[in-house]
């Protein structure tokens, strides 16, 4: 069996050989004529001159640009979109589509490009089925055109029928101006693909090149943008128009690069120094994820025992409701191996959202971070925990929620972003989702961050706190302060009758005792068992079956 990188290194060899004469006489294309079909079948079977011609297009659909183009591609330390699928894909699995379909627009040559700046089709990852489609940047620059398009839509349709994650590998300047509306039409086709698709199977772009203007709103509706440091942009309008229609000056990174994505903008969830490493992260994403919507993610085989304990969590367990520290110290000695794929890693700080394994079983995490404006809840954390949320419950992933929270941000910035509309996605998420869903109270739960928190009041099925845990409608000191302000401003020891105060506040609600006993907390227990108690949760909810009134949508505000 002929390989795509062996058959990619029998051409290179050859223009190689050539002395690079062999790209510039067959250039970037081949002249297609209506008259005479590339391939004529004889027998059943495509031959040319005992299969020249099928080596010979064949060879020149593959080497897409030319040799000077892949040059450069190289040059700039990115791949083509064969190396990068290549790299994606278990050795030998990928099966092109479409390799043939020219483009609607000619080139300078005045010949039209075979494969149109787009590679498309499907193979295996880790053994699983996946689709993908690659942009050739050495092709009119990977631009949008109608068959580029076309294209990607047949193997997004496919992706749908065969219920199969499709990536996309995007490399692309955007709509191809010289087909007019015929691009538009196109990539207007390919954005109601994103939209049937959404909840149904796994959506995955990775930005390796320019991607502007209508090459960016794909991605964007898609269920995971992984970015790279360098090499990589996403914006609606390049640098060169934004200064040109409002005098603004930005470079490209500053404008749109991996880094401004990935922690400004929140449109990257993942950030990656280099395409391999991005490859292989996309890869391992995957590996947590179901094939559509209808199955369960792939189980991996355990070898511990999940029963055992950890006694370490007792000493790590905060004694102080003000203690800072690392919560994700927290989540990895609770899932297994300490793998944590966290989501968003570099935006919304103050909540970690990631996928992890608990008894082999992938389990969405969401967790507050104290590190970060103490764990309280804002416009963006409240945004990226209502999305992943909404996911995991899209694609039955339970969810396991550690809770440690002051209550939401307070401030003029935040509510004239609009803190109200943004902090009640997350409550709407958790309240909608109907997966397992399981919450452990560390220590803060306070006010209406409390509730939004996977608390039982949105619905979910069992919730533990730790021994320490504080629940109540606010914290003992802001609580203090409303309650007795009058009568600690009349004592004539105002401070010792605070202490006081808060201690008898402590004692009688803030403690897990109290919503214990109003069975709002199913269990006190130690933090050493809490990695036994949430998979044996997980395992008697395995079947969960819950009702949600019929309708063609919920009206969440976006």
């Amino acid at each position: 069996m002929v390989t795509l990188r062996a058959r990619r290194r029998e051409a290179e060899d050859a223009i190689e050989a050539d002395g690079g004469k062999l790209g510039a006489s067959y250039g970037t294309s081949v002249e297609v004529s209506s008259e005479e079909p590339l391939l004529r079948p004889e027998n059943g079977l495509a031959v040319s001159d005992d299969y020249s011609r099928f080596e010979e297009v064949n060879r020149v659909a593959e080497m897409g640009g030319g040799p000077d183009r892949i040059r450069e591609q190289h040059k700039k330390g990115k791949q083509t979109a064969r190396e990068r699928i290549a790299r994606l894909f278990d050795e030998n699995t990928f099966h092109e589509l479409d390799k043939f379909v020219a483009a609607r627009t000619k080139g300078e040559d005045g010949k039209s490009a075979l494969g149109d700046g787009v590679v498309t089709g499907y193979g295996m990852i880790d053994g699983r089925l996946v689709y993908t489609y690659a942009d050739d940047f050495t092709v009119m620059g990977g631009s949008l055109g109608e068959a580029h398009v076309k294209k990607i839509t047949k193997v997004m349709d496919l992706a749908l029928k065969n219920g199969a994650p499709i990536v996309g590998l995007n490399d692309s300047g955007g709509a191809r101006i010289q087909e007019g509306v015929g691009s538009l039409a196109a990539v207007s086709e390919m954005f109601f693909r994103n939209t049937l698709a959404s909840g149904v199977i796994p959506q995955i772009s990775a930005i390796l090149g320019p991607c502007a203007g209508a090459a960016v709103y794909s991605p964007a509706m898609t269920d995971f943008v992984f970015m790279l440091r360098d090499n990589s942009y996403m914006f609606v309008t390049g640098p060169e128009v934004v200064r040109s229609v409002i005098g603004e000056k930005a470079s490209p990174i500053e404008l749109g690069g991996g880094a401004t994505h990935a922690s400004k903008s929140g449109v990257a969830h993942f950030l990656c120094e280099d395409e391999m490493e991005c490859l292989r992260q996309i890869r391992r994403l995957i590996s947590f994820l179901p094939q559509n919507n209808s199955e369960r993610s792939p189980r991996l085989e355990w070898k511990g025992s999940w029963e055992d304990e950890d006694e370490e969590l007792d000493r790590l367990a905060p004694k102080d409701p003000y203690t800072l520290y690392d919560v994700r110290v927290i989540i990895e000695r609770v899932v297994d191996d300490g793998d944590l794929m966290q989501i968003h890693e570099k935006w919304a700080g103050n909540i970690i959202v990631g996928f992890a394994r608990m008894n082999g079983e992938t389990v969405g995490v969401v967790a507050n971070q104290p590190l970060v404006l103490s764990g309280a809840l804002d416009v963006n954390s409240s945004v990226k925990a209502a999305r992943f949320i909404r996911f995991c419950d899209a694609f039955n992933i339970p969810i396991v929620t550690f809770v440690d929270v002051p209550g939401y941000m307070p401030g003029v910035d935040q509510e004239q972003n609009g803190l109200i509309r943004h902090g009640s996605k997350l409550l709407y998420a958790y309240s909608e989702a109907t997966v397992p869903k399981v919450t452990v109270v560390l220590k803060k739960a306070y006010g209406g961050a409390y509730c939004a928190m996977g608390s039982k009041y949105s619905r979910a099925d069992i919730n533990y706190a730790w021994p320490g845990a504080e629940i109540a409608v606010m914290g003992p000191e802001g609580a203090i302060s409303v309650l007795y302000r009058k009568q600690i401003e009349d004592s004539s020891e105002p401070e010792a009758l605070r202490r006081w105060l808060v201690m008898d506040y402590k004692e009688r609600f803030a403690n897990p005792y109290e919503a214990a006993g109003r069975g709002i907390i199913d269990e006190v227990i130690r933090p050493s068992a809490t990695r036994p108690r949430i998979i044996s949760a997980l395992w008697s909810l395995r079947n969960k079956s819950e009702f949600r009134p019929a309708k063609k949508h919920g009206n969440i505000q976006l």
